[in-house]
């Protein structure tokens, strides 16, 4: 065994010496900080030309094109930066970018104003952090990142706003504004003001949704990333319930698989739903045990780069569906598939909606969940599903009446939510259950982009009946040693 190690040493050693020669692992070639990663600073994240990883600057001007090709002749688009939110005096929340002012600009700091005009194309007013900031937070991108990484026509310290941003507004006729990230730095100017007092100012998000609605070849390579990284992230969570059926330690592994695939953050907090608390939609407590023979509901989500995936399993730790889950399951998972066969170019996320709910009637009807029309809404009062991309729900200023286009994204998802103190079949009581797939439209039809994820009982009881089993009988040998 110690001559192996020394060998393994020795090899590992060698290729470090090796990787240290070619100048992969040390480089004396200095970047400048802008407060974000560059293709200088992280050339593992960014190739050169991408503002983002897998955005080029051209795709960023190209966007400015098209959205102020979108806006009304002489009118100004304002984006203020999403702010910084405290847990406390000194601690921040884990900061994340506004996604109209990312798609834009692609600055993921805080504390900045971009500004659309026909005239100039985009202005943006950049931070000046003091010297004590810059020791506690570190560097931040200013004027000179906002001309040369950005790609802005225009760039001003913030403390020049009042001044010029007074003189912008006062030559344009109407002014947007994203509403959600309003700051009183440019709201509070008396020339804002008087554009408001005259009914001139109105939400951005029209024209912001609009564009981010149908993605982009980079923006589908870094969606299919995402959703990627969470069915991996989900399949091995599932693998790992049969030994810790706890809705804590679900929640930290799939985080934990996440993050170690590549993921910066959860597009939201795990919903980890076990036995009655799978049909509370959006729980969040994630603090009991899951009973044996009791289902667990997870919906979780990741981001990649600014890109989120949105995807929910359910499933029996224990390892089998008893008859009664599976029966409501098979409704739900038929349903599924249905809907999923029904996106494509033309059709609608109504018109899903509404084939969805009439075979969930018909279903719930057949086993006396549903006593009428009236009651559904008790049982599943969401949409089959939503818009996804930069946020969640993404573009929900685009009404789900709009006809499909190749590069939308959506969700699909079928569910059922009864509770406990629910006037039905007592064997029904506590049940939910949700499958959630991510469906891209295309040319010809559809890609589910979550189609490597199991979702048949057959599937999943094999997965956690072979793998999973494994995984517990090692865990106990190791709980065994531990306490020897």
């Amino acid at each position: 065994m110690q001559i192996i190690r020394g060998k393994l040493l020795q090899n590992t050693s060698l290729r470090l010496f090796n990787q240290v020669g070619k100048g992969r692992l040390y480089s004396t070639k200095k970047f400048r900080d802008i407060g974000q990663p560059t293709a200088a600073s992280h050339p593992h994240l960014l190739k050169e030309g991408e503002i983002t990883p897998g955005i080029t600057s051209e795709e960023y001007v190209s966007r400015r094109k098209k959205l102020l090709e979108l806006l009304p002749e002489k009118s100004l688009a304002i984006i203020a930066a999403a702010q910084v939110n405290m847990m406390n005096e000194v601690v921040p929340y884990n900061f994340r970018q506004d996604a109209d002012y990312l798609y834009i600009t692609g600055c993921q700091q805080p504390g900045g104003i971009a500004v659309l005009g026909h005239d100039f194309g985009l202005c943006m007013f950049m931070p000046e952090p003091s010297p004590q900031d810059v020791t506690w937070q570190g560097e931040v991108a200013g004027v000179d990142a906002a001309l040369d990484t950005f790609k802005a026509e225009k760039a001003y310290p913030m403390s020049k706003l009042n001044e010029i941003l007074k003189k912008m507004i006062e030559n344009s006729s109407t002014l947007f504004h994203n509403k959600y990230t309003a700051k009183p730095t440019y709201t509070s100017l008396q020339a804002f003001q008087n554009v408001a007092s005259m009914g001139k100012v109105m939400d951005l998000s029209t024209y912001t949704h609009e564009a981010r609605w149908v993605k982009s070849p980079a923006e589908i390579r870094l969606m299919r990333d995402s959703a990627s990284i969470g069915c991996q992230a989900l399949l091995q969570t599932i693998i790992y319930s049969k030994a810790f059926p706890y809705e804590s330690m679900l929640s930290a592994k799939v985080e934990y698989e996440c993050r170690t695939r590549g993921a910066e953050r959860m597009a939201f907090n795990p919903v980890v739903g076990g036995g009655p608390n799978g049909s509370v939609i959006h729980y969040s407590r994630n603090d009991q045990k899951v009973k044996d023979g009791g289902l667990v509901l997870m919906d979780i989500g990741c981001e990649r780069h600014g890109y989120v995936s949105d995807l929910t399993r359910t499933w029996p730790p224990c390892g089998s569906f008893a008859p009664v889950h599976a029966d409501l399951y098979d409704l739900i998972l038929e349903t599924n598939k249905e809907c999923i066969k029904l996106c494509r170019p033309g059709t609608s996320l109504r018109e899903i909606h509404n084939f969805s709910v009439e075979k969930l009637r018909k279903g719930f009807k057949k086993r006396g969940i549903l006593k009428s029309d009236r009651s559904y809404h008790q049982l599943n009062p969401t949409s089959i599903g939503h818009y996804l991309g930069m946020d969640v729900h993404d573009c929900s200023a685009i009404t789900y009446d709009r006809t499909l286009k190749p590069g939308v994204v959506v969700t699909i998802e079928p569910g059922v939510y009864i509770p406990s103190n629910y006037d039905g079949p007592e064997r029904y009581e506590g049940i939910g259950i949700r499958i959630e797939d991510e469906v891209l439209i295309t040319e010809t039809g559809h890609e589910v982009l979550t189609g490597s994820l199991p979702k048949e009982i057959n599937h999943l009881e094999s997965l956690l009946n072979e793998y999973g089993s494994e995984l517990r009988s090692e865990t106990s040998k190791i709980m065994q040693a531990a306490s020897s």
